[in-house]
C-alpha cells in the first residue's frame, strides 16, 4: 500500500515536470518566434530603406545627371548637353542652304529660313500685318496698344523695345560704343553708325522715283522729293507763309530782325551792327560748315547747301520758259532777265 502511494507521487511529480517542461518549451518557442519576427521586421525596414535610397539615386541619375564641365549646368539627357556645349565651343553646325549662313541651333536656322521663304505665320488681328516671328508680332502690337514697358530711370522716357532703351541710356552716360572702323568716330546709336558708314562706302540706297537721284539717308530723299511735288510743309507762325525746312529758317530771320530784343541780344561789338551771329564770322573768319566732299568751308549753312549741288549735280530751279535748270534761284532769275532764255526758244 505504501509502495503504491509512493509510485503515485513519483508519477504525479513526473507529470508536473513534463507540464513544466512543456511550458518552458512553449516560452522558448514563443521567444524564438518573437525574435524571428523582430529580425524579419528589421530586414524589412533595412530592405525598405535600401530600396528608397536606390530609388532616389535612380531618380537623380535620370534627372539632370549630365554635367557641363565649362559652366556647371546640368541636363536631363546627353543630347541636350551636346547642344548646350555649342555655346562654349562657338560651333555653328546648322547651315542655310540658300545663303550659306551658319547657326548654332536648328530652331534659329528655321526662323532665319523664313527670310528666304517669305513665310510670316504670325498675324496682327488689328491691322492684318504678318510677321515671321512671334516676338516681332508682340513688338508690333505695342503700336496699337501704345504700351511702352521699358522706362529710363534717368529721365522717365519710355520705349517699346529694350534695345531702344539701352541705346537711349547712352545719352545719359555719354557712352558711344559704336565705332567707325574707317575713321574712328564713335556713336551712341547703332543706326547713326550705319548712316555714317555710307559716307565711306558711297552707298545711296534711297532713290527718287521721279528723277532717279539717290541719297544716303531717307530724310534727304524726302526733302528732295519736294522739288518735284512743290510741297512746302513748314509754316511760319508769324505770317502763315509756307516753306521747306531750310527756307523757313531763313524767312524767320526777317521777323526776328524787327524784334528789338533780338537786335539787342545780337549786337556786334566790332562794328556796332545788330544782326545774327553769322555776321560776326566776317570779323572772326570762322567757317564752321564743312564740305565732306572737297573739304571747303563756309560761313553759312545755306552757302554749303548751294555748294553741295556742284557735287550732286542737282539743279532744282527750272526755267518755266525754256526748261533749263539751275543750281540757285539767283542764277535762274539772271537767266530769265537776259536774252539767253529768248534765244533758247
Amino acid at each position: 500500500m505504501e509502495n503504491k502511494v509512493r509510485n503515485m507521487e513519483v508519477e504525479n511529480e513526473g507529470k508536473n515536470r513534463e507540464v513544466e517542461n512543456e511550458g518552458k518549451n512553449k516560452e522558448m518557442e514563443n521567444e524564438g518566434k518573437n525574435k524571428e519576427m523582430e529580425n524579419e521586421g528589421k530586414n524589412v525596414e533595412q530592405s525598405s530603406s535600401s530600396t528608397s535610397f536606390d530609388q532616389i539615386l535612380e531618380n537623380l541619375d535620370g534627372h539632370k545627371s549630365h554635367l557641363c564641365l565649362d559652366c556647371g549646368k546640368t541636363f536631363s539627357s546627353g543630347g541636350n548637353l551636346k547642344k548646350h556645349k555649342i555655346i562654349h565651343t562657338g560651333e555653328r553646325p546648322y547651315n542655310c542652304l540658300d545663303c550659306g549662313k551658319n547657326f548654332n541651333c536648328q530652331a534659329t536656322l528655321k526662323l532665319h529660313q523664313r527670310i528666304h521663304t517669305g513665310e510670316k505665320p504670325y498675324y496682327c488681328s488689328d491691322c492684318g500685318n504678318s510677321f515671321s516671328t512671334q516676338s516681332n508680332l508682340h513688338r508690333h502690337l505695342r503700336t496699337h496698344t501704345g504700351e511702352k514697358p521699358f522706362q529710363c530711370s534717368d529721365c522717365g522716357k519710355s520705349f517699346t523695345r529694350q534695345n531702344s532703351l539701352k541705346e537711349h541710356q547712352n545719352i545719359h552716360s555719354g557712352e558711344k560704343p559704336y565705332n567707325c572702323p574707317e575713321c574712328g568716330q564713335s556713336f551712341s546709336h547703332e543706326r547713326n553708325l550705319h548712316q555714317h558708314l555710307r559716307i565711306h562706302t558711297g552707298e545711296k540706297p534711297f532713290q527718287c522715283s521721279d528723277c532717279g537721284k539717290s541719297f544716303s539717308q531717307l530724310c534727304n530723299l524726302q526733302q528732295h522729293q519736294r522739288v518735284h511735288t512743290g510741297e512746302k510743309p513748314y509754316h511760319c507762325s508769324e505770317c502763315g507763309k509756307s516753306f521747306n525746312r531750310s527756307s523757313l529758317k531763313t524767312h524767320q530771320r526777317i521777323h526776328s530782325i524787327h524784334s528789338n530784343s533780338f537786335i539787342h541780344s545780337y549786337h556786334c561789338v566790332d562794328c556796332e551792327k545788330s544782326y545774327l551771329k553769322t555776321h560776326q564770322r566776317i570779323h572772326t573768319g570762322e567757317k564752321p560748315f564743312h564740305c565732306s566732299e572737297c573739304g571747303k568751308n563756309f560761313t553759312r549753312l545755306s552757302h554749303l547747301h548751294t555748294h553741295l549741288l556742284i557735287h550732286t549735280g542737282e539743279k532744282p530751279y527750272r526755267c518755266s520758259e525754256c526748261g533749263k535748270s539751275f543750281t540757285t534761284e539767283a542764277n535762274r532769275k539772271t537767266h530769265q532777265r537776259t536774252s539767253a532764255c529768248r534765244l533758247a526758244l
